[in-house]
C-alpha cells in the first residue's frame, strides 16, 4: 500500500507525459476504424437543431452555474448564483441583492437536480457554496436563482449537495469541523469542542423557499463528496471521510497517517422520525440530532485512505468509494451492511459509532494497473462504472459485477469529476461522459500564465469509449449534471400577471409616488423607451432630492422572446436586467447630486441607443 501511495504522489508528471503520447490517438478507436470526420459529425449540431442534453456545470470559485449543450459542448448561458454578475445586474436588483446577503462571491462545487422516484425531474437545481456556507436553488423553468439559504454551524458544505430519491431532503455535510453557534474554542480542544455537521434541508417547490429541517451532529472529521441511496437503500445516505486523525495543521501530511478512513452510513429516515417527535435539542433555533443517540441510525465502514467520493449504483444495491491516496475503487454491498447490522456484527466503535468490518461489507477491490488517483465514479445503462484518475490523467471503464477493466482513455489533463448522461439517476442513458479537468497545459491558444481548465467529451455508447472533443471551460469545473433536454420545460417569457405586486402593464398607469424622502417609481420598459410617470412632461426623467431613497419597480411589457431590457444608471454603479414580462425592483439612496443618464444595457431593438432617460438629483 505504501508503495502505491508514493507512486501516486510522484506520478503526476509521468501521467501527463502518458496522456501526451496518447494525444495522437484522438479520433481513433483501438481498431482504427473511426475517422476524424465521424468524430466531428457526432459533435456537430446543425443550425436550427438543438443539443440532446443540458450540461449544468458548477463554476467553482466563480460562484456561478455554466450551461452547455451536449454533444456540441457549446456554452449557452452563465446563470448567476452565488456571485454578483454585472452582465445581468444580479446582486444589484432588490431580490438578488437580498438573497446574496452582502456576499460578493461563492465557491460552488457540486450541483444536484431535483428528483422524483430517483430520476431527474428537471424542475430545480441545487448548489452549494463552500466558502460562505450557503445553499441555492435555481429554477430551471427560468434558469434564475430562486432562493439562497445561509447555513449555521457549518464549515464549508463541500460534501453536498445531494438529494434523496424524491427530494425529501437535500443533504450537505461539512468539510471543516467547527464549534457550533460560532463559539470560540482553541484548536487544542478540537476533539471535544469541534463538530462535524450535516445540514438536512427541505425545499418547498411551490413557494420556492428553503427550510433547514435539522442538522446531524458527527465527529470532527472532514467529509467529502457523498451520495444518497436509491430503491432498497433509499432511506440511507453515505458519506466519505478524511482527516480521521483530527489533524489541525499541515493536513497534507498529518491527515494522511492512517491506512484507512471511513464511509459513514446514516439512516436519514430514522433521524427525521426522531426529529418529528420533538425529542431533540435545539441550538439557536436549529434542531440538532446526534445519531449516536438514535439506535440503528449510524454506522461506519473502513475504506482505503482519503476517499474523494462515494457513489451509489443506479440499482441502489452498492456503493463505490474511490480512494485518491489508495489507487483502487472499492465496491461495497448495502445488503451485506444491512445483514451485519441486523446480526449486530461489529468490529468495535470509533468515536461512539459502530464499525462494520471492511471484509463484511466488501464485494471487490478494482485496481487497474498504473491507474493513479481515482476521484469520482459514474455509470452507464449496461452495468459499467467509469472512474476519473487524477494523477494518471485518464478515464477507466470497468464492470461493476466482475471488476473487469474494459477500457481506458487519456484526458487532457488531471480530471477531477466525471459526469455521464443521467448518470446520477436510477436509469442512466449511457451515451456520453464528460471529464472535468483541472489542468489544460498546452491544449489551447495561450492566454498567458493563467490557463483555462478543460473538459473532455466521450461517446460511451459502444464497447470502448470514443474521445469526441476537448474544450476549454470557465473556471473551475467541479461536478456537473447531464440531463435530457426534454426533461426541462422552460418559459421564454414571464406570464403577464396584472395582480403581481408593483407591476404596471400599460403606459398610462406608469406613476411616481412620493412618501416623505422615499420615491417609488412604478414604470415600464418597452421597445424602445422607459416611462416612469405618464403624467409628467418628460415621462422618462425622474427628479429627486439628494438623500432620497429611490425605488424603481420596472415591468418589461414586451412579451416577445429575447426582448430583455437592461436598466443602468450612470455613475451610480447600478444595473439590473428585466426579462420579458418580468417585474424587477432596484433600490438605492440618491446620495450624489447631479444629472445621471439612464440607459438600456441590453441590446433590444434597432432603436436601442435611443432607449434612455435621466435621473436628476437636486442638491440638498
Amino acid at each position: 500500500m505504501l508503495n502505491k501511495v508514493l507512486t501516486a504522489l510522484l506520478g503526476l508528471t509521468s501521467g501527463l507525459l502518458v496522456a501526451t503520447v496518447f494525444f495522437a490517438d484522438i479520433g481513433k478507436q483501438d481498431d482504427g476504424a473511426s475517422t476524424l470526420q465521424s468524430v466531428a459529425e457526432k459533435v456537430y449540431v446543425p443550425q436550427g437543431q438543438k443539443d440532446e442534453y443540458y450540461l449544468l456545470s458548477s463554476g467553482g470559485h466563480s460562484g456561478q452555474l455554466f450551461v452547455y449543450g451536449v454533444p456540441s459542448m457549446r456554452k449557452i448561458r452563465t446563470v448567476p448564483v452565488f456571485s454578483v454578475d454585472a452582465a445581468t445586474g444580479y446582486g444589484f436588483d432588490k431580490h438578488s441583492k437580498e438573497m446574496l446577503g452582502g456576499y460578493t462571491w461563492g465557491d460552488f462545487h457540486h450541483p444536484a437536480v431535483s428528483e422524483t422516484a430517483g430520476d431527474y425531474d428537471g424542475e430545480f437545481l441545487f448548489a452549494n457554496d463552500v466558502a460562505n456556507n450557503r445553499i441555492a436553488a435555481v429554477d430551471l423553468t427560468y434558469f434564475h436563482t430562486a432562493d439562497i439559504l445561509k447555513l449555521p454551524n457549518m464549515g464549508g458544505p463541500h460534501a453536498g449537495v445531494f438529494v434523496t430519491q424524491n427530494t425529501e431532503y437535500i443533504a450537505l455535510p461539512t468539510r471543516f469541523a467547527r464549534p457550533v453557534s460560532d463559539e470560540y474554542a482553541a484548536l487544542d480542544r478540537y476533539d471535544e469542542a469541534y463538530k462535524g455537521i450535516v445540514s438536512m434541508v427541505q425545499f418547498d417547490r411551490e413557494e420556492r423557499k428553503f427550510n433547514l429541517a435539522y442538522q446531524i451532529v458527527l465527529p470532527p472529521w472532514s467529509y467529502d463528496l457523498s451520495d444518497a441511496g436509491k430503491k432498497v437503500s433509499g432511506d440511507w445516505i453515505v458519506m466519505t471521510t478524511y482527516n480521521t486523525e483530527f489533524a489541525t495543521s499541515n493536513q497534507e501530511i498529518n491527515a494522511s497517517q492512517k491506512d484507512r478512513d471511513y464511509l459513514v452510513l446514516i439512516n436519514w429516515r430514522k433521524l427525521a422520525d426522531q426529529v418529528a417527535t420533538g425529542d431533540v435539542p435545539e441550538v439557536d433555533g436549529v434542531k440538532m440530532v446526534d445519531p449516536r443517540d438514535v439506535e440503528g441510525s449510524i454506522f461506519a465502514v473502513p475504506t482505503p485512505k482519503s476517499p474523494h467520493g462515494v457513489d451509489v449504483t443506479p440499482d441502489g444495491t452498492r456503493f463505490i468509494a474511490a480512494g485518491k491516496l489508495a489507487p483502487l475503487m472499492t465496491v461495497f454491498s448495502f445488503q451485506k451492511a444491512f445483514n451485519a447490522i441486523e446480526q449486530g456484527k461489529f468490529a468495535g466503535e470509533e468515536f461512539g459509532i459502530p464499525v462494520i468490518a471492511y471484509e463484511d461489507v466488501l464485494e471487490r477491490e478494482v485496481d487497474p494497473p498504473g491507474a493513479l488517483g481515482p476521484l469520482h465514479t459514474q455509470f452507464d445503462d449496461r452495468g459499467n462504472a467509469f472512474n476519473t484518475m487524477f494523477i494518471s490523467s485518464e478515464v477507466v471503464k470497468w464492470n461493476i459485477d466482475t471488476g473487469q477493466v474494459l477500457d481506458r482513455k487519456p484526458v487532457f489533463y488531471s480530471p477531477g469529476h466525471a459526469t455521464s448522461s443521467e448518470g446520477d439517476t436510477v436509469a442512466p442513458d449511457g451515451k456520453y461522459l464528460i471529464a472535468g479537468n483541472k489542468i489544460a497545459k498546452d491544449s489551447f491558444l495561450s492566454v498567458g500564465p493563467s490557463h483555462p481548465e478543460s473538459a473532455d467529451l466521450f461517446d460511451i455508447s459502444g464497447d470502448t469509449m470514443q474521445h469526441l472533443v476537448s474544450v476549454p471551460v470557465d473556471p473551475e469545473p467541479h461536478y456537473s449534471q447531464m440531463i435530457k433536454a426534454d426533461k426541462i420545460k422552460t418559459e421564454v417569457v414571464y406570464a403577464k400577471d396584472e395582480n403581481r405586486p408593483n407591476s404596471v402593464w400599460a403606459s398610462k398607469d406608469a406613476r411616481v409616488e412620493r412618501k416623505g424622502n422615499e420615491v417609488h417609481v412604478y414604470g415600464i420598459a418597452m421597445r424602445s423607451k422607459y416611462i416612469f410617470d405618464a403624467e409628467a412632461e418628460r415621462p422618462d426623467a425622474l427628479t429627486v432630492k439628494q438623500g432620497d431613497r429611490v425605488v424603481f419597480h420596472l415591468t418589461n411589457i414586451d412579451l416577445d422572446q429575447d426582448i430583455t431590457h437592461g436598466f443602468g444608471i450612470m455613475d451610480y454603479d447600478l444595473n439590473m436586467e428585466v426579462q420579458p414580462g418580468q417585474t424587477n425592483t432596484l433600490e438605492f439612496v440618491a446620495d450624489k447630486s447631479g444629472v445621471f443618464p439612464i440607459y438600456c444595457t441590453n441590446f433590444c431593438s434597432a432603436l436601442h441607443q435611443e432607449m434612455s432617460g435621466y435621473l436628476l438629483v437636486e442638491p440638498q
